[in-house]
């Protein structure tokens, strides 16, 4: 059989602890597979590294392991550590586990040597006790950390990462915050400019030209300013010697990172004079200029806010798929008046973010790419790779599966009877901990309990005979499989909604756009598609449509 390794280690877990680390998981794991006699496909580890087990679709490993069961999936093993690594929210994980179960896959813990099934009643009450169980202690560290980040942020040491303008400093078992003096006086710089009326993009472009010093790059971004950061810098209190903590709650009820404001009661401020990098009178002629500008741009705009709000999806096919191939950062909408007097009409284009944000210095990509023949020209490459030869690889993927041998029941009377009595301790064990006890200690003996069970399981399906395999219409089934196939490809030729969502679904990374060089009106484009391997072409700058000849390609 074919084996998949899904490892994952939280947020909340020592970097330096061995015994969870995603690294000590998969080398474990393929030990384990190798000791059942399983062939280990390497394609098929997924890892998550520094996640919350209650993030279910933020979590990259887990959505690719989900994503590989639909149409069939590639492997018929999965090995994890413990249950608790596919998640530690109890409705979430045992939906996961039915999605695997249901696909085929056989789900098996390597510190307990055991499989979790869902074939009966006692299946199901053992993974909901499990899953709570591990629910339960993600709340408990939840409040354990909580409390000591209230503890540290009221004594007025760091409860986050770096901070521009400071250096972090380990003290006497804790950090404390010292001044930068080089990158204080870049943002002490920032809040000069802004009080002589520049704006966030204008100052973004006066520091790169100056080639000041920056904040960290984020995501593979150039290292550079930008109006977002030069915003941050401008509306952080601690550079005013303030310390605030607990503006902003990251998850949600259900343990989900979905940032939300709190009520400002709920806010901790401690004065922090030592930290001041701007003067008082500074910070607020910077902000009364701020102000000032603010009441000339509503009354510009009539009120009118420009651009798009944060967490609404782009009404454009590429924002946030695409980047430039230069420097790696985003690729962005631009318009402006186009065409010959009394034919003039609004055209749009996408550009570097980064030239024309953050200026030349930090990319000198000043090419732009016509939408309507960058969309077009994407939509045919994408659309090349969804053949009709996948149609055939996903029929034969599934007749492979299901023309397996598998073992059925076939209880035998010694074997039956172990069953029952087990099945007893395990209805009373679980009569136990409804009535209430030491909550950990009956989930232990369940699970012991459980594991003998599987056992057993095991021997019951050792002494069947291979099953009858029930015979399917595979002319239906190519049908079926075309049909979805047509869906997807008309999608992309629909609405902008329909074709980033497919795009959402396919590409397995950002897709580079790359001037050529020396022909000023060209751009080549790749990308990864999720499902098949490498899409390519080529689009010309200021065409309307692919230029003569253009042939996206595709390697598998």
């Amino acid at each position: 059989m074919i084996a998949a390794i899904y490892a994952r280690k939280s947020t909340d877990q020592a970097v330096a602890d061995e015994a969870k680390s995603v690294r000590r998981q998969i080398d474990h794991a393929r030990q384990y597979a190798v000791r059942k006699g399983w062939t280990l496909d390497e394609a098929c580890v997924f890892v998550d590294d520094g996640v919350s087990g209650a993030e279910f679709a933020r979590r990259p490993g887990f959505v690719r392991l989900m994503a590989a069961l639909s149409p069939a999936p590639p492997f018929q093993v999965l090995v994890m550590s413990e249950e608790s690594r596919l998640g530690r929210e109890s409705i979430e994980t045992a939906y996961a586990l039915k999605q695997l179960i249901a696909a085929g896959v056989r789900v098996f813990f390597y510190l307990e040597d055991r499989e979790r099934t869902l074939d009966s009643p006692t299946d199901k009450i053992m993974l909901s006790l499990t899953a709570f169980a591990d629910e339960l202690e993600r709340e408990k560290a939840r409040q354990r950390v909580t409390d000591t980040m209230v503890r540290k942020a009221q004594a007025g040491h760091v409860t986050g990462g770096r901070v521009f303008g400071y250096d972090n400093l380990r003290v006497d078992g804790h950090v404390e915050r010292r001044l930068n003096e080089d990158e204080a006086a870049v943002v002490r710089r920032i809040f000069e400019l802004a009080r002589e009326g520049l704006g966030q993009k204008r100052i973004a472009l006066r520091l790169n030209a100056e080639h000041a010093l920056t904040p960290r790059a984020q995501q593979g971004r150039p290292s550079a300013w930008a109006p977002s950061s030069v915003h941050e810098v401008l509306f952080r209190e601690l550079y005013r010697g303030e310390v605030v903590w607990n503006r902003t709650r990251k998850r949600n009820r259900w343990g989900e990172k979905r940032v939300a404001d709190r009520p400002e009661g709920d806010w901790i401020r401690v004065a922090a004079p030592h930290l001041r990098i701007v003067p008082e009178e500074l910070w607020q002629a910077a902000h009364a200029r701020i102000a000032e500008s603010r009441v000339y741009y509503d009354a510009a705009t009539r009120g009118a806010r420009q651009g798009r709000p944060r967490g609404v999806d782009s009404k454009y096919l590429l924002p946030g798929f695409a980047r430039c191939g230069c420097c790696n950062g985003g690729l962005h909408v631009r318009s402006a008046n186009h065409g010959s007097v009394g034919n003039r009409r609004r055209a749009f284009w996408y550009a570097c973010t980064s030239h024309f944000n953050r200026g030349p210095e930090v990319c000198g990509n000043a090419q732009r790419v016509r939408m309507e023949a960058a969309d077009r020209a994407v939509l045919e490459a994408v659309g090349e790779i969804l053949t009709p030869d996948l149609v055939e690889d996903v029929v034969a993927r599934v007749r492979a599966l299901i023309e397996a041998p598998a073992a059925v029941e076939d209880i035998r009377g010694r074997v039956e009877g172990q069953l029952a009595d087990i099945e007893g301790q395990i209805a009373n064990l679980t009569n136990a901990i409804a009535i209430g006890g030491d909550m950990a200690s009956l989930v232990r003996r369940l699970q012991e309990a459980d594991s003998r069970r599987q056992q057993l399981v095991r021997q019951q399906e050792a002494l069947g005979e291979g099953p009858v395999v029930p015979r399917l219409d595979w002319l239906v089934l190519e049908r079926q499989a075309r049909r979805v196939l047509a869906d997807w490809r008309g999608l992309l030729s629909r609405q902008v909604a329909e074709g980033r969502e497919v795009l959402r679904q396919l590409l397995a990374e950002p897709i580079l756009f790359t001037p050529i060089e020396g022909d000023r009106h060209a751009y080549r484009f790749e990308g990864t598609a999720s499902l098949t391997g490498m899409f390519e072409g080529l689009v010309e700058v200021t065409g309307m449509a692919s230029p003569p000849g253009f042939e996206p390609g595709f390697q598998p």
